[in-house]
């Protein structure tokens, strides 16, 4: 029997020993969701395969691969100069690999009645020029506005892409990922916030469309992405240093393959293959 467990205890520590461990830091848009996903598909025809997911936003993937500690960063967005810069001053290429689409959503409660908002109207409301949501059409009562953290690439791409570059509203609340800014905005009847895709079927949340300069009302989809009609679509990256290789290489193949992409697809974000 002592013979057993001795065994026993050699074969897991053997099997602990050749595994293979993938660490992946960064955005919360896609470490909430898709990659995880990703990670159990690529484990059930790779077993031997550890994952290490953390999502804390897109500014802490970009900075676990310059400091060496991750194999993958995730970003929702493009790498600053100042960190591809800072990468350099270490000996890190950073790489950046187009792994989807995203759509950022406009949402509110349920119950608000407001089911469109303008280009402007948007940036009026996340700027903080407007205050009530009689401004825009809806029932008195003022916004209440969730963003994400300063640490998500959303939080940046929205500022870019919604807001002409300016500051968010004073009274704004700082969300650390869309599953927090949906579950408020869900519960809010005054709640207005910003979602990827992939999180625009909670409980108690409407997406709103936007009224384009022209006139034409959008709604984010894959369709609207494809024909860039949709106003806050952006495209959401790995970062490695420099050309990827071994396991991790391996992992960003599977994921750029037909079973990652239609794993993307079924996650809610839209696959590489249908933008080109």
């Amino acid at each position: 029997m002592k013979k057993t467990i001795l065994l026993l205890a050699a074969l897991a520590a053997a099997n602990a020993a050749s595994a293979q461990k993938l660490v992946i830091k960064g955005s919360d848009t896609l470490g909430a969701k898709m990659v995880p996903q990703v990670a159990e598909a690529f484990r059930a025809v790779n077993p031997g395969v550890v994952f290490e997911i953390a999502a804390e936003g897109s500014t802490t993937g970009i900075a676990a691969i310059t400091d060496s500690t991750a194999e993958i960063g995730m970003s929702s967005r493009r790498a600053r100069p100042t960190e591809m810069s800072a990468a350099l001053a270490k000996g890190v290429t950073m790489k950046p690999i187009v792994v989807s689409y995203d759509a950022m959503a406009v949402i509110v409660n349920e119950a608000n009645p407001v089911t469109q908002l303008t280009l402007r109207q948007v940036e009026q409301i996340f700027a903080g020029d407007v205050k009530d949501w009689s401004a825009v059409g809806g029932s008195a009562g003022a916004f209440s506005i969730y963003t994400r953290n300063t640490s998500s690439g959303t939080y940046q791409d929205w500022k870019d892409l919604a807001m002409k570059k300016r500051d968010y509203a004073p009274s704004s609340q700082k969300m650390a990922g869309n599953e927090q800014i949906a579950a408020e905005v869900g519960k809010n009847p005054s709640g207005i916030g910003y979602v990827g895709i992939a999180y625009t079927h909670a409980p108690g949340v409407r997406v709103v469309g936007i009224v384009l300069k022209d006139g034409k009302v959008v709604l984010p989809a894959v369709e609207t992405v494809h024909d860039k009609s949709y106003p806050y679509a952006r495209p959401n990256f790995f970062y490695t240093n420099g050309e990827p290789t071994g396991l991790a290489a391996r992992f960003i193949d599977y994921l750029l393959g037909a079973d990652g992409q239609a794993i993307v697809a079924k996650s809610g974000f839209v696959p590489v293959s249908i933008t080109h």
